[in-house]
């Protein structure tokens, strides 16, 4: 297969048939309630049926205060692999065909686990190191929302604080870098091209389990086209021209590299399909390294951030979480925010950040944004689309209405998102 995919209900493989459509999620893990990405995310949430673009979740694992610790991981009751889908419909569960990573393929690896202290929240991931002095490549999707990021060398076992150069949502890439890293190894970058066919193996943090596992399997197309599902704070997605293989990536893979059979990464396992067969999704390499070059220009593109983002400090819901402040909200940093509409008349606040922008002006739970700036407001993702045109430090006037009807008008001044 080589062009984007086309997903009907029912499909074959080349492994085999599948009953039912596949569905696509990050490869983050999560720790607390255990969501199923490659890298880590925040909070498990359902997965959107196949469509076309082909739906998939992201690779990444987090955990969190909503849910129990198999709400949402791997073999749990309600995960991914588990007696049920992540919507809770219930799923096949997958065999995955790996094995411990060798010290070869572990060169240059980094495990990723961060905290999101705004919602009650952890997560782990992968990345690889791409400059001795400790630069690190991985999805924005298992740094997005964190508090804090801590990052261990799979080869030597030591742990270091890592900070957020820059990244890119579009393409979900971001970079890192390591406090008083020094002559660390780096990742062998591929120089040639990739075809269809060719043996590929995807490592990565498999789980969140702190272990770095391999998963072999074969370049499927050059050309997909996914779509994920929407995870807790982190939005769905869609990512184009996305190297397709049978390797089965996992929860906890998402950043970690995509070998070819020289050992020379060839992309960045992002997400992978769910079900009684998987395929994974890698970045192409060369597509992530273009988004590095940007962000270590030093400029801010419309794509992008390089620093902080301006964060209002709002987590905006719709009207299922909006008393509650439940997993489908995500807080206001100025991007990353979820499609969850509150209806025409503006966008429910489902909690604030405590000393955040929103609470210094007032604003409460319950409370509905109606305009920012010189904008009306009318869904959650226009309340980030409207705040990522702004920056840190920047003074933006912002309109609500409070749960007793009454409206109110304050002009805030933008904070520093805390890491991502």
């Amino acid at each position: 297969m080589t062009g984007p995919r086309n997903i009907p209900a029912a499909f074959s493989r080349t492994a085999g048939k599948c009953s039912r459509p596949p569905r696509l999620r990050r490869a983050a893990v999560g720790l607390v309630a255990s969501a199923a990405l490659m890298g880590i995310g925040a909070l498990p949430a359902a997965a959107a049926s196949v469509s076309t673009p082909a739906a998939v979740s992201l690779a990444d694992w987090s955990t969190n205060q909503y849910g129990g610790s198999d709400s949402g991981g791997w073999g749990g009751s309600g995960g991914w692999g588990g007696s049920g889908g992540p919507d809770g419909s219930g799923g096949a569960t997958a065999t995955v065909d790996s094995q411990a990573a060798t010290a070869s393929q572990s060169k240059g690896v980094v495990l990723i686990d961060t905290v999101l202290q705004y919602q009650g929240a952890e997560a782990a991931g992968t990345g690889v190191i791409l400059t001795a002095s400790g630069q690190v490549l991985t999805n924005y999707h298992v740094v997005e929302g964190a508090t804090s990021i801590s990052v261990t060398v799979a080869s030597t076992g030591k742990t270091y604080t890592a900070s957020v150069v820059g990244h890119d949502e579009s393409h979900d890439v971001a970079l890192l870098q390591l406090k008083d890293a020094a002559g660390l190894d780096t990742v062998k970058i591929d120089g040639d091209s990739v075809a269809v066919g060719d043996d590929v193996t995807a490592v990565g943090n498999a789980g969140g389990t702190g272990t770095l596992t391999a998963a072999d399997g074969t370049v499927s197309s050059l050309t997909a086209t996914v779509t994920t599902a929407a995870e807790g704070s982190v939005a769905s997605e869609t990512l184009k021209s996305m190297i397709e293989t049978d390797a089965d990536v996992v929860a906890g893979d998402s950043g970690g590299p995509l070998y070819d059979s020289q050992g020379e990464v060839i992309g960045i396992d992002t997400a992978a399909s769910s079900g009684s067969e998987i395929d994974g999704y890698a970045i192409p390499i060369d597509e992530a390294l273009q988004v590095v070059d940007e962000i270590r220009s030093g400029s801010s593109t419309s794509t992008v951030q390089v620093g902080p983002a301006a964060f209002l400090g709002v987590m905006m819901s719709d009207g299922a979480d909006a008393s509650n402040g439940g997993p489908n909200g995500t807080y206001g940093y100025g991007y990353g925010q979820d499609d969850s509409t509150s209806g025409d008349s503006g966008a429910t606040v489902s909690g604030v950040v405590a000393n955040g922008p929103a609470a210094t002006a007032g604003l409460q739970a319950g409370d509905v944004i109606t305009q920012i700036g010189s904008h009306r407001v009318t869904s959650a993702s226009e309340v980030s689309s409207l705040l990522s045109t702004y920056g840190v430090g920047d003074k933006v006037k912002v309109a609500w209405t409070d749960t007793s009807g009454d409206s109110h008008t304050s002009t805030v001044t933008l904070a520093a998102s805390p890491v991502a």
